[in-house]
């Protein structure tokens, strides 16, 4: 008795299972999730690309723990301005006082703890007063005078400048208070054991891995629980790695010099407080809501005019903030302070994926946003490119950005 034995060709692995074609899947995973979210993607793409190239142009130097510090510290007040100024363009505004009320405040922290001895913590307190006036005063033009943010911002660019002028008398004033020195210069104190690195920097960057992973993956639940499109489980977990991992390496080489600078604990509280609150508060859907469609907005019953002047209240304190650490980076107010911080933030803006338009960014974009402007800066100078090369290459890269966003919005309309 003979049994017919008849071969089978094995049947290939569906997509996704099984060697390359595991790979091949999860880079079109990758693939899909870069095409639907390019916006939210292309410049932190951009960012990474930027920081590789010149950490081979400079054999390494850009990504030394000391460089990486002076990165943090030397950009500072451009990402605090960025953060507001961010908030201003998706409302669908533009300021273009900030560089000018950065100087003014300046020249007040100058004459208040200067010349008046007034203690420095109280002097801080006062200056932030000084620019939730400022920004308040525009904000009121603006919103309920129904004068063009352009021309308000104008003319308050030209008084705040000159303002600086007069108090100051077209003179450097300073020193200021070691405290603000050490507020605006200073790293994280010392503590535990010695481990070779800043301890309290290590402690900081996992809790800030915990929070990040934390806050995506709620949001992750959050818009399955409305039946919104979200990415596929693999690419969300390696969207989580790289995040992870780029939060460990900047930690890591914090940590091995002086720690976290002061400023940098700021600039991790503004983007956690800001974020939050376009993500999560009525005021940052509103804000979003006025700037992508106003008309709506108004027949849904946002209070438009409040919304507006406390977006330009707020951008008005974050310039004096800004103005009070770049005085105090450098030990001094100046008449000349502040010249095109105006630009930079605006640029930083655009760059990091906001819209012309309005109705478009996140308070992330505005930091990445800066960061790229940061690294360029950065970058050229240690490998020696001049000044005049610099602004053409800057020119270049915000005129791509922007670019790119109207070829995304066209693709996406089409």
């Amino acid at each position: 008795m003979s049994t017919d034995v008849t071969a089978k060709t094995p049947a290939p692995a569906p997509p996704g299972k099984g060697g390359a074609a595991t790979g091949d899947g999860l880079l079109q995973l990758v693939m899909d999730g870069m095409r639907r979210n390019m916006r939210q993607y292309g410049m932190l793409i951009a960012l990474g690309l930027i920081v590789v190239l010149f950490a081979v142009w400079t054999d390494g130097d850009l990504l030394l723990p000391r460089n990486v510090s002076n990165l943090v510290l030397q950009n500072s007040y451009i990402l605090i301005l960025a953060i507001g100024m961010m908030l201003v363009i998706i409302a669908g505004h533009i300021d273009l006082s900030v560089g000018s009320l950065t100087a003014f405040v300046g020249s007040m922290a100058a004459v208040f703890m200067v010349k008046q001895d007034i203690p420095w913590p109280l002097a801080v307190v006062l200056c932030l007063a000084v620019g939730a006036v400022a920004g308040a005063i525009q904000g009121f033009f603006i919103a309920y005078g129904g004068i063009p943010s352009f021309i308000v911002t104008l003319a308050g660019m030209l008084i705040f400048r000159g303002l600086t002028e007069i108090f100051l008398e077209g003179q450097t004033l300073g020193p200021f208070p070691e405290g603000l020195q050490k507020a605006a210069n200073g790293f994280l104190p010392e503590v535990g054991p010695n481990t070779n690195y800043h301890n309290l920097t290590l402690l900081l960057g996992f809790a800030m891995i915990a929070l990040v992973i934390f806050q995506e993956v709620r949001d992750r639940k959050r818009q399955q629980e409305f039946n919104l499109d979200v990415p596929p489980a693999k690419l969300f977990l390696l969207k989580l790695v790289a995040i992870s991992a780029a939060v460990l390496t900047l930690t890591m080489l914090l940590a091995s010099y002086k720690g976290a600078p002061i400023v940098l604990l700021v600039l991790g509280v503004l983007l956690v407080g800001f974020g939050y609150v376009m993500r999560n508060a009525i005021v940052g859907r509103h804000i979003y809501a006025i700037g992508g469609n106003l008309p709506a907005a108004k027949l849904s019953g946002v209070k438009d005019k409040k919304v507006t002047f406390l977006v330009f209240l707020n951008m008005g304190m974050l310039a004096a903030l800004a103005g009070l650490v770049f005085a105090a980076r450098f030990n001094a107010a100046s008449p000349k302070a502040g010249l095109n911080f105006e630009l930079e933030a605006i640029a930083a803006s655009f760059i990091g994926g906001a819209s012309m338009s309005g109705g478009v960014g996140t308070v992330l974009g505005a930091i990445i946003g800066g960061l790229v402007l940061g690294v360029l800066n950065n970058g050229m100078n240690l490998v020696g490119i001049g000044t005049d090369w610099q602004q053409v290459i800057k020119g270049l890269v915000l005129l791509a950005a922007v670019g790119f966003d109207v070829w995304n919005k066209r693709k996406v309309g089409s």
